[in-house]
């Protein structure tokens, strides 16, 4: 694995932690946030083992994640949508204002356990002999 695409899923793991303290406190919108970022960064570590590219735009990762998942059958087919899934929570917990918008502490949850899933089945994807060959 690259150090570019280790870097991605370290700070992948960051999030994870981050993600799951704040639902410890109760705050829904903010680890449903971080557990869309910890998905957001395994999904660039991918793109990067795979392409040598470095994509940063949120629109950019989830088109070519979509795009290159689709022919690694390790990668389960519930990935590439939560990627645009977790990121209406991001938006929420950055941007909506208008009133009820917050994500629920099930919700929160839900989306730990499936972004905890996604980066390690990147990791293992592409650890050598793990799945992936670049």
């Amino acid at each position: 694995m690259t150090p570019e695409a280790q870097r991605s899923l370290e700070k992948a793991d960051n999030c994870l932690t981050t993600a799951r303290a704040e639902l410890a406190i109760n705050l829904g919108s903010e680890a449903g946030r971080n557990a869309y970022l910890a998905a957001f960064h395994a999904a660039r570590a991918f793109i990067f083992e795979l392409t040598g590219r470095v994509v940063k735009r949120h629109e950019s990762v989830h088109r070519e994640f979509h795009r290159l998942a689709k022919d690694e059958p390790a990668i389960d087919r519930s990935f590439p949508p939560f990627l645009s899934q977790g990121y209406n929570m991001k938006a929420i917990a950055d941007y909506d204002t208008s009133p009820g918008s917050f994500v629920s502490s099930e919700e929160a949850a839900a989306a730990i356990e499936t972004a905890s899933r996604f980066v390690d089945c990147i990791r293992r994807v592409l650890t050598p002999g793990g799945g992936h060959t670049p």
